[in-house]
């Protein structure tokens, strides 16, 4: 749903049919992988990637609504812009798994990569 209302796809999201966007996240071996008393701390390790993705996602609203315009009168999302946003949700989906769905014990980077 995120990616339709960010424009990163023109197809509506069907409720009964697959979607055209998949996040695929490993399952970790959890006994070697990950740390006993880690996820006790990790959502206050993952603190300031959600500060700065707070203000990364007022950019992304904005990138939005001037790609809006793009797409208008050009027909093209303009790369940058495109590549900006998906940055930031592949950020947010990294601190995510680390720090609440526990699949990683690898502090996530501060990257847009």
């Amino acid at each position: 749903m995120a990616a339709y209302f960010t424009l990163l796809t023109d197809g509506y999201p069907s409720t009964d049919e697959e979607q055209t966007v998949h996040l695929t996240m490993r399952y970790p071996k959890v006994t070697e992988e990950l740390k006993v008393g880690l996820p006790l701390v990790k959502w206050f390790l993952a603190i300031p990637h959600y500060f700065i993705l707070s203000f990364l996602f007022i950019g992304v609203f904005g990138a939005v609504i001037i790609a809006w315009f793009a797409i208008l009168f050009t027909a093209r999302y303009p790369r940058g812009l495109f590549d900006f946003v998906v940055g930031v949700f592949r950020w947010a989906i990294r601190v995510s798994a680390y720090a609440f769905i526990l699949v990683t014990d690898v502090y996530p980077p501060f990257s847009l990569d």
